[in-house]
């Protein structure tokens, strides 16, 4: 009997991700997350360890080079890190929060990142999620906890035409092709 079905996979790996004239889908580049919470004294601290001043302002990112954080609450941040060691940077961020009350949790193996690009990305992204994606009142920086449909996300307008979504692992192949059939789906205009 074979142990193939017992080896790990990624949970996109049987999912054609979308690619059409209006927008495409892709995984987004591997990356490290955590979910910081802390009051102001956390925030400072944490800001100055992982290189990325934390936003204090709804829906704001803070953005350096291959790291984000994105402001969830008054007193919750996602932290983003492209091409890093989690164990690594959450031993640093820990060490600088030394006798600070805060939460620091490693969500890496909990979501996904993806990518849509293209001019009905934001189209395609309003058949599930009820917020107002047009560029004035979602505009390039944004990010927000939502859903999309029934699964929760957090959205963040990278660029004028490019959103980056993360999700969790277990709603990413539904979520993709939910993605998929509203970009099939929606008309040319």
């Amino acid at each position: 009997m074979s142990d193939a079905w017992l080896a790990p996979r990624f949970p996109l790996d049987d999912v054609e991700l979308f690619s059409g004239r209006r927008f495409s889908m892709f995984e987004a580049p591997p990356a490290e997350r955590f979910v910081f919470r802390g009051g102001e004294a956390a925030r400072a601290a944490c800001s100055a360890a992982f290189g990325v001043d934390l936003p204090t302002r709804l829906g704001a990112v803070g953005r350096r080079e291959e790291r984000a954080a994105l402001w969830l609450g008054p007193d919750e941040w996602l932290l983003i890190a492209e091409g890093e060691s989690a164990p690594a940077l959450g031993q640093a961020i820990e060490s600088a929060l030394a006798g600070i009350p805060h939460s620091l949790v490693d969500v890496s193996f909990r979501q996904v990142g993806l990518t849509l690009s293209g001019d009905g990305a934001a189209r395609a992204l309003s058949a599930g999620c009820p917020l107002d994606l047009r560029l004035k009142s979602f505009p390039v920086g944004m990010a927000t906890r939502t859903l999309f449909d029934k699964a929760e996300i957090v959205l963040w307008r990278r660029e004028k035409t490019e959103f980056r979504v993360e999700v969790w692992r277990s709603f990413s192949p539904w979520l993709a092709e939910a993605l998929a059939e509203a970009g099939r789906g929606a008309p040319d205009r």
